[in-house]
C-alpha cells in the first residue's frame, strides 16, 4: 500500500467504507473501535468490555449493508448495535455498577492529605452514582450513556429509534435520579451544568 492510498483511505467516507471490502471496514474499525471501548467500559467494566467491542463490530460487518450511506458518521449506527450487545451482557452491567458503589475509599494510610480526601470524595461520588445507575431502568441508562458519549439528542434517537421528545424525556428522568445523589455528596466535583 502506497502513501498516496493511505491517504486517500483516510478521506472515504464511513458510507463509502462501509460499501467497500473486508479491508475497507477495518478502517471503520480504526476509526471508531476507541469510542465503543469507551462506551463499553462504562456500562458493563473491563472484564466484558472486549467482548462487547467485537460483538459490535462483528454484527456492524454481518449487517453493514443495513448502514444507511446518507449518514455522515457510521458512530450513532456502531452505539446502536453496542447498546444492543450490552443489553445481552445487561447482567454484567448492573454487577459492574453494583461493584463500583460498593468500592471502598482508597488510600486509608494517607488519612491526612489532601490526596487522601480527594480519593475518598472520588470514591464515594462513584459508589453513590454506580448504585444509582444499577437502579436506574436500561432505557433511561442507554440514553445517559450515549449522551455522556458525546452523541446529539438526534443521533440517540437514530441510535435507539425512538423519537427525540423520548430521548429527551428519558435523559431528563435520569439526570432527575442523579441529582439527589450528588447534591447529597460533599463537594463532588461535579459542574452543575453536566447533570442539569
Amino acid at each position: 500500500m502506497n502513501l498516496h492510498s493511505v491517504t486517500s483511505a483516510a478521506d472515504r467516507s464511513d458510507a463509502d467504507l462501509m460499501a467497500g471490502s473486508m479491508v475497507d471496514f477495518g478502517l471503520i474499525y480504526d476509526r471508531h473501535a476507541r469510542a465503543i471501548y469507551r462506551y463499553g467500559l462504562r456500562r458493563v467494566g473491563p472484564d466484558v468490555v472486549d467482548d462487547v467491542v467485537a460483538d459490535t463490530f462483528l454484527i456492524a460487518y454481518e449487517r453493514r449493508e443495513q448502514f444507511d450511506p446518507a449518514r455522515m458518521t457510521a458512530l450513532p449506527w456502531l452505539y446502536g448495535i453496542a447498546t444492543n450487545v450490552v443489553h445481552r451482557h445487561r447482567f454484567a452491567e448492573r454487577r459492574h455498577h453494583r461493584a463500583m458503589a460498593r468500592l471502598p475509599p482508597a488510600g486509608h494510610e494517607l488519612a491526612f492529605s489532601d490526596q487522601l480526601a480527594a480519593r475518598v470524595d472520588a470514591a464515594l461520588l462513584v459508589g453513590a452514582l454506580s448504585a444509582e445507575l444499577a437502579r436506574m431502568p436500561a432505557r433511561q441508562r442507554d440514553v445517559l450513556f450515549l449522551f455522556a458519549a458525546g452523541l446529539s439528542y438526534a443521533d440517540i434517537a437514530a441510535t435507539l429509534g425512538i423519537p427525540i421528545g423520548t430521548v429527551m424525556s428519558r435523559l431528563h428522568r435520569a439526570r432527575a435520579r442523579l441529582r439527589p445523589v450528588l447534591a447529597a455528596l460533599p463537594s463532588s466535583g461535579v459542574d452543575d451544568h453536566e447533570i442539569h
